[in-house]
């Protein structure tokens, strides 16, 4: 494991600084008063004594933000605009970059290529000293079109930002939001789970057992200036931003909207950085809402709100430390095709379920209609069943029999495709994965780990869709206060769920959509143990 790490002050400059300090007020002790210098002696130990204990009392921190619009006018209409966004921030010792981009990943799928990340790193790089490792880049993971020349704007932008850096007291603290999102997994009674998606239908109602937990915390990071006035704010949610609007326009989405009000209740000039949180398996609240349009405004706008009453409560401070970390994992790649042999029996078995039908659609919709609304006398009026009985036949009665048997059958056949469609979709996914983990010739994969530290404001991140338990973990473990967690940065590798939700085989989109294997839990949230000791 390899690592970069850079801080404001190392415990072994702190005692060359004490040990020079100690050494010029001994040179003094001839002209001065002992009492006075005792005095000195002893508020210089205790100063570099909390240094070196962690009270640390920094210089302070310098900052600049930037933006710049990379949306995509050319691929259809465009409800609201997306960007790139940029916060710079440097002690004495270190610099570091944090890019969000209004995009679904950074690479591998959506709109951002793969050359991306290392094309802006090395520029940066290049032309402004920064290093490549304190290049951080997430990806808000809303599915609108950037433009083709993506990582020539986010140059820009980071340019912009080292251009009007100023001083900057820092504070950090939490807010809360649980009304616009849900745990898309369903857990069934079979103990299969499931998940939310317009990709396939969902499961019966009385199939479903119970849902997955949220995370409703947002991390806040207020930077202000010397006068008081809001230079940026970052804020961390576990949420996917994939609502849409009603016009079905290029949006930026949830989060577009959030940032939007945030900035616009702020000082002149506030940039607000969305970074997602553990989001891989949140999704929208009335995701699969059919009654009313779908708009993801009334959603960000109920975010943005939630994270400008709490940041009202944040004071920021003078002074501040920065520290970052990145470094190198390895973890294991899936070996798939036990899974994929075993959905593909699943597929068989619920292939050959099928029989042929006496109803089809026509005849179907109004008898259930009809026998949904009437129960006990779903043919006729109640007078001829009585009449019927009366003479001693039951002729109604055995025809609803056999529509009855004949409805249960069509709606059994129905639930049976949509197994199989959720079945084969998750199926190809897995093939997918299986194909690309056979191509790339190692059983492993290498990924980047950060770990970022502004004063009291801890983030973590890695290049996965996280699912929340993931985050919910880390955060219960951490020993910093205000640990938060983002995937989706410095790269795409797909979904990465818990060990738990790897045993359930192609019942979610979670679990199909990743190439990693069960043990990448584990590793990882051992190495963030280890690294957030060193934050």
């Amino acid at each position: 494991m390899n690592s970069v790490a850079d801080e404001i002050d190392s415990p072994r400059a702190e005692w060359r600084m004490l040990h020079s300090c100690i050494k010029s007020e001994i040179t003094t002790m001839i002209g001065a008063s002992f009492t006075t210098t005792l005095a000195r002696l002893i508020a210089a130990v205790a100063f570099f004594g909390a240094l070196s204990t962690g009270t640390v009392l920094a210089a302070p921190l310098t900052a600049g933000v930037a933006k710049i619009d990379i949306t995509n006018v050319d691929a259809g209409p465009v409800n609201d605009r997306l960007w790139v966004k940029a916060l710079v921030i440097k002690s004495e010792a270190t610099t570091a970059v944090l890019i969000t981009v209004d995009a679904v990943a950074i690479g591998e799928i959506g709109y951002i290529k793969n050359d991306y990340l290392p094309k802006i790193r090395a520029r940066l790089e290049k032309d402004l000293g920064i290093p490549s490792a304190h290049v951080l880049v997430n990806a808000s993971h809303c599915h609108g079109v950037v433009c083709e020349d993506v990582d020539q704007r986010t140059i820009q932008a980071v340019t912009l930002a080292t251009q009007n850096m100023v001083p900057v007291h820092v504070g950090a603290g939490r807010g809360h939001e649980d009304r616009i999102m849900e745990n898309r997994r369903l857990k069934l009674k079979n103990g299969k789970e499931v998940d939310v998606r317009h990709a396939y239908s969902m499961p019966a109602d009385e199939d479903v057992a119970e849902v997955g937990p949220i995370d409703p915390e947002i991390g806040i990071l207020r930077l202000d200036r010397t006068d008081g006035r809001t230079l940026a704010v970052i804020y961390n949610f576990a949420c996917h931003p994939i609502q849409g609007v009603p016009g079905k326009g290029n949006t930026a989405d949830i989060t577009g909207f959030a940032s939007q009000v945030i900035e616009d209740n702020l000082s002149e000039g506030t940039i607000a950085l969305f970074v997602q949180g553990c989001g891989g398996d949140i999704n929208p609240i009335t995701y699969k809402e059919t009654h009313s349009p779908r708009n993801a405004e009334t959603l960000g706008n109920l975010l943005g709100l939630s994270t400008l009453k709490a940041l009202r409560k944040i004071p920021s401070k003078s002074e501040a430390g920065l520290r970052l970390i990145n470094e190198s994992l390895t973890l294991p790649r899936a070996d798939l095709a036990e899974r994929i042999a075993s959905l593909e029996a699943e597929q068989s078995k619920l292939l050959k379920s099928l029989t042929g039908t006496s109803l089809n659609l026509k005849t179907f919709l109004p008898l259930v209609v009809k026998y949904k609304l009437a129960d006990e006398f779903p043919s006729y009026y109640s007078h001829r069943y009585l009449h019927e009985k009366k003479l001693g036949r039951d002729d109604l009665t055995k025809l609803d029999e056999e529509n009855r048997r004949n409805l249960q059958q069509y709606i059994d056949h129905i639930q049976t495709m949509e197994q199989l469609t959720r079945a084969q979709t998750n199926l190809a996914l897995l093939k997918k994965h299986q194909a690309q983990n056979v191509a790339a010739g190692q059983r492993t994969i290498d990924v980047e780990v950060v770990g970022l530290r502004i004063g009291e404001f801890t983030l973590v991140t890695f290049p996965g869709e996280l699912t929340v338990r993931i985050g919910l973990n880390i955060k219960q473990q951490a020993p910093h206060k205000l640990t938060f967690v983002a995937g989706y940065t410095n790269g795409y590798i797909y979904y990465s769920p818990t060990a738990e939700q790897l045993l359930n085989v192609g019942g979610a989109q979670e679990d199909s959509d990743c190439i990693l294997a069960p043990e990448w839990q584990a590793l990882f949230e051992s190495c963030v143990t280890n690294l957030l000791k060193k934050l």
